[in-house]
């Protein structure tokens, strides 16, 4: 069975994103330490598109690499 819309936003979620409604059925994801809003849109029942395993991949993968920066010290690449 595919996963969901539902899945994505917790995984978010999960991951300590903060969620905004945006236009639509779209939510708007954010963190503290991201400079990027992340969105999903669609009902929780819908199927994931790719697009969205893609966009949550990166900001996991941001959000490790911001977090890690952090516990440097260190602001800049």
């Amino acid at each position: 069975m595919p996963r969901k819309k539902r899945d994505i936003r917790q995984d978010y979620r999960k991951a300590g994103f903060s969620e905004r409604q945006g236009k639509g059925d779209h939510i708007v994801f954010s963190h503290p330490l991201l400079p990027d809003n992340f969105s999903v849109d669609g009902a929780d029942g819908k199927n994931v598109k790719d697009y969205d395993e893609i966009r949550l991949r990166k900001a996991l993968h941001d959000l490790a690499k911001a977090k890690k920066q952090q516990k440097r010290g260190n602001t800049h690449d």
